[in-house]
């Protein structure tokens, strides 16, 4: 059965924000709704309110400057991102990941903000978005912060949203523009399914990043390497940085043994 709650539309930021600073520690934002009706309905959130980001204009927006890189806004979907010519271009890995979220009608619902706050350590698009560099923008009543990816997820569906805050959008930067990427998605059944254990790694210049997800309590971005590097040292520091854990889904082994082999694949079929 699900919660009653109070529908909320505010119609200008200002107005959401005035809204939070007064009712948000009983209040839950969303635009897509994907995780969070689930969660209403399955008693894991009751809010007094909830408050629909759609209805906030200018939270739809993705854009690019060369100055400041690729902004994605909160109520940005995935399939949207998906058909931006500039993320297809120039952030190839960011479609290779979307790819793999969910099915085709819940990218039209699910966005990729969503996907990040939910802070789950399966999300499809944070080891991408780690690998390529992005900051995570807080609005509130009080101002606006800054926080890079990283630091913003800190545990199991925790971040550092502050109660009367909203991610207003992403900004990934143009330090890794161009890059070459891929996406290795471990799934308990062929076709859309949520990630076992996932690998992201991207190719700049001489350098590369790799980040893995379902394998800790949150996702883990390893620390940058040279090109050269082989591939035994990169599994090497990727299974002293994780530490998965059995499940219903899927060993603790057997998700360090598909790390290695999602890096040594993408390390092969990523070009230089």
């Amino acid at each position: 059965m699900l919660h009653a709650f109070s529908y909320v539309a505010p119609r200008s930021l200002d107005e959401l924000l005035a809204f939070l600073s007064s009712h948000g520690d009983d209040t839950r934002v969303f635009s897509g709704g994907t995780d969070l009706f689930v969660n209403i309905r399955s008693g894991l959130v009751s809010p007094q309110y909830v408050a629909d980001l759609k209805t906030v204009p200018g939270l739809r927006e993705i854009s690019f400057t060369g100055q400041e890189g690729l902004s994605i806004g909160a109520c940005a979907t995935v399939n949207e991102l998906l058909a931006h010519e500039t993320v297809c271009e120039r952030y190839p890995v960011l479609r290779i990941a979307g790819e793999e979220l969910a099915t085709l009608q819940l990218r039209n619902r699910a966005t990729v903000v969503g996907n990040i706050v939910t802070a789950s350590p399966c999300g499809d698009m944070t080891s991408p978005l780690l690998c390529l560099g992005t900051d995570v923008v807080l609005v509130s009543a009080r101002g606006e912060r800054r926080i890079p990816l990283g630091e913003f997820i800190t545990g199991v569906k925790t971040t550092q949203i502050a109660a009367d805050e909203i991610v207003s959008r992403l900004i990934v930067s143009t330090d890794r523009i161009d890059a070459s990427g891929g996406y290795r998605k471990l799934k308990r059944i062929k076709g859309h399914d949520l990630g076992v254990v996932a690998v992201a790694l991207v190719r700049a210049a001489n350098t590369m990043l790799v980040a893995i997800s379902s394998a800790a309590p949150t996702p883990v971005l390893l620390p940058e390497f040279d090109a050269r590097t082989p591939v035994a040292e990169i599994q090497k520091s990727a299974q002293a940085a994780i530490s998965p854990i059995d499940d219903v889904r899927c060993t603790s082994e057997y998700r360090r043994f598909m790390v290695d082999v999602y890096i040594r694949r993408l390390m092969e079929e990523v070009p230089a």
